[in-house]
This record gives structure tokens, sequence and C-alpha cells, in this order.
């Protein structure tokens, strides 16, 4: 049957791809065919005249979507985090007022001599009158971090409902928004970036594998969108690098990509800090810094002095010399030398030459040391590594000084073997007897 020559052309309708788009532009034939009487039936895809994927703006818009769910996720972490020191700071302020009322009470109704023994306890008091107005702030920034988490959820909403209309809102408009919530975000999560340790939470068990010691983290510096966990199992001897694309790569699959690293390390000691990989040579005091991207050594130096090869270990052993960390100040090496008796020193290091930028010496013993942690300048010690732990000891760096403290952290597997802190998560990563483990911090934040 010879076919008609008009073409009957059915509704046409329009594909949006999430993917690429095909390369063609125009009226594109779908399919083909004939009906009952002959004449030639296409199905065409019209190209849309206004916005379509391969439009800039309609990229752009889907960026900043994305843009702001992670922002909304960094909101979330941050009013979770908040709410929780609330309920400490809201009880601390009922407390220090409760205590004024109360010195009040025994000045105005007790004998002289009573009041007398309240004194120095009164000036007590007195050092700690200051710590109301910080505590009155803090709830404001808490007010803060809510009306930010509104805020993404309405520009989230209004990016939703623009994906689904292609159209309507003014792209720089929009823009404009997003860039300052991101501002006012970036502003207060600055503000309320470093403080004093005041608890740990209890663990949340990310994965189980791997043997009783090793090490994971993710890099606190790495951009927006690098999500990659790093692992590394054992603590002498080995020098494959685990790469996990995203933290739920790592708990759900076991893709990875592995890196061989030219020297095997020694202890759990390592570090990721911009890309590179920071780590004592096996059986050496030198410290390497090992580029990911180039796959090559792009520094290394002697840490002068340090005892290795299970000299000066932490209290389980395991090569545990030299233990490299980072905190919201950069790159520290914590180690011990002969020349301070085996005590601690506390090394910050550029992360760029390795070279010392300052040292510090402490008291601690380092093989009484369980575990070791920095946070905003400070450094904290465990009594140790299996069955009841704490953290009960604190050197600040930016005092010079230490102090005994009386932090519980549950050790629910019952052996550390890493213990590491990320600023950019503000939370404690731990490798505890073949389980990778996570802990919220609480920090005690002084406002300026």
């Amino acid at each position: 049957m010879n076919p008609k020559s008009d073409i009957f052309l059915l509704p046409f309708f329009i594909f949006l791809q999430v993917g690429p788009s095909p390369p063609e532009e125009g009226w594109q034939v779908y399919s083909s065919a004939q009906d009952t009487e002959g004449r030639c039936v296409c199905t065409v895809v019209a190209p849309q005249q206004t916005v379509c994927s391969r439009d800039a703006r309609t990229k752009q818009l889907r960026q900043l979507l994305e843009k702001v769910q992670n922002m909304s996720q960094s909101i979330e972490v941050l009013d979770q985090r908040t709410q929780r020191d609330m309920q400490f700071v809201e009880r601390m302020e009922v407390q220090l007022k409760s205590l004024e009322n109360k010195f009040k009470q025994v000045e105005e109704g007790h004998e002289s001599n009573i009041a007398r023994q309240y004194k120095s306890i009164k000036a007590k008091m007195e050092e700690l009158r200051p710590l109301i107005p910080v505590l009155e702030a803090y709830k404001a920034d808490a007010l803060l971090v809510r009306q930010f988490k509104e805020e993404a959820a309405n520009v989230t909403e209004l990016l939703g409902s623009l994906q689904e209309q292609l159209g309507g809102l003014d792209y720089q408009e929009l823009h404009s928004r997003v860039m300052n919530l991101e501002n006012r975000l970036r502003a207060c999560m600055q503000r309320l970036a470093c403080g004093k340790l005041t608890g740990i939470s209890e663990p949340i068990t990310v994965k189980t594998s791997g043997s009783r010691f090793g090490s994971w983290m993710t890099d606190p510096l790495a951009p927006a969108g690098d999500n990659r966990v790093w692992y590394m199992d054992g603590y002498h001897n080995n020098r494959f690098v685990r790469e996990y694309q995203s933290m739920y790569d790592f708990m759900t699959a076991d893709n990875f990509t592995s890196h061989r690293l030219p020297h095997p390390w020694s202890g759990t000691g390592q570090v990721v800090y911009n890309g590179s990989i920071y780590y004592n040579k096996f059986q050496s005091h030198t410290i390497i810094k090992f580029d990911f991207s180039t796959s090559l050594i792009s520094r290394s130096r002697q840490l002068d002095f340090a005892g290795y090869n299970n000299m000066y270990h932490y209290s389980w052993g395991g090569h545990s010399d030299i233990d490299l960390m980072v905190d919201e100040g950069g790159l520290w090496a914590v180690y011990a030398t002969n020349q301070n008796a085996g005590n601690i020193v506390l090394s910050k290091l550029n992360p760029n030459t390795l070279q010392i930028i300052r040292s510090w010496t402490t008291n601690h013993p380092k093989r009484s040391a369980g575990e070791a942690f920095m946070i905003c300048g400070t450094l904290y010690v465990t009594n140790g590594y299996s069955g009841g732990t704490k953290v009960y000891y604190a050197y600040s760096t930016n005092s010079s000084t230490y102090e005994y403290i009386d932090i519980p952290l549950t050790n629910k597997y019952s052996h550390l073997s890493m213990l590491d802190y990320n600023p950019r998560d503000r939370a404690l990563y731990a490798w505890n007897n073949g389980h990778q483990v996570l802990y919220n911090v609480t920090l005690y934040h002084i406002i300026q």
C-alpha cells in the first residue's frame, strides 16, 4: 500500500533529561509508522524554546539546589549540636542564678560568722558572673541557627518549585539569596568554631571491618562535595590506603580505590589533610607527605629526637610513637623524646614543608597515655585504651598550661587504637577493636 503524502503529527511531548542532552538540535523523529489509512505517523520530540537541560540557567539552578541542600545538611548538624549544647547552657544558667540567690539569702538572713564561711565561695561566684551574658549571647546564636534552618528550607522549596515550573523566579535574585544565606552561615560557624571540650557523645558505629588496629578519616580541608573516606588497616608494615567515594559507600558497599604508598606506615597516627596523607614511615622518625593527586611524595622530613619503633608508644603499643593530627589551627605531631624524659612533646608543623613551627613540652608520660587528639589548640589525652576510659588531661598551647579533667568516653568495644578529631565535622573518629566509630563532641564557646 502506498502511503499518502500528508503527515499526521501526534500531540508532541518533551523529554527532560537528568543526564547529558543529545547533540542534535531542532525537531527529532522519535518513532514512525503507518496508520490504518496508510498515512505516515511520526512521534517527534520538540525542542523547548525557553528552558531546557542544556540551558545555562537551568544548570546553574540545579547547582544552586545542590548547594542549598548541602548547606541544609550543615545547618541540620549545627542545629542538632547547638540544641544539645543549649541544654548544657540552660542548666548552667539555672545553676548560676540559683547559686547567686542563695548567696544573697545567706548574707541577708544569717549571722556574720556563717556569712564569712561563704565569702570565698562568693568570690568564685563573682568569677562566674560574667558567664551569664555569655550564656545569653549563646542563646541568641541558637535562635540564629534556627532562623538559618528555616531560610534554607524556604530557599530549597523555591528551587524545587522552580525546577518543576521551569522558570518564573529571577535567577539573579535567587542566587543573591543563596549567597547571602551561605555567607551568614559561614560567619556563624566561624563564630562558633572553637571552644573547650565539655562532653563526648555516645559512640555511633559506622562500620565493622578490618583487624583490631587501624585508622580511618575524612579530609577536613576537602572541597565542597568531596566526601571521600580514607581507610588504613593495621598499624605497621602496610602501605595500601583505601579510598571510598562517600560515607554512604563506606557504610554500604565494598567498592574502593586502592593507593599504594611508597613506604609502609608505622602506628595509626596517619592523617589526610588538604589532599595529601601525612604518616610516619615504618621504623623511623621520618614524616612523609604523599599527594594522592600525583601519587608522589611531595615532602619528607625527620622529626628530630622523636622516639620511634615502640620506644615511646601509647599504652596500647602498636608502634604508636608518632601521632599526626589536625585541628582548627592546622597540622600537629605528638611524640616523646629522651630530652623530655619520655614525656609528650607537641609540635605545630608547616603542612607544606613539614618544618616545626613551634614545640611545647608537657609533663605527661607518653607511654601512660591511651590516645590523644587536638581541638582548638588543646591536646586532650585519655587515661587508657581499654575498659573504662575518659579524657583526663588537657594541655593548652594557647596558655602553655595543663589541667586534669574528667570527661567520660564510652569505649564500646574495649580497645581504642585510634582517636582523632575532624574540625570540619566537629567529631571524633575512632578505631575500636575492628569497628569504625564516630563521637560527637560538645564544645563550650566563649563568644568574643
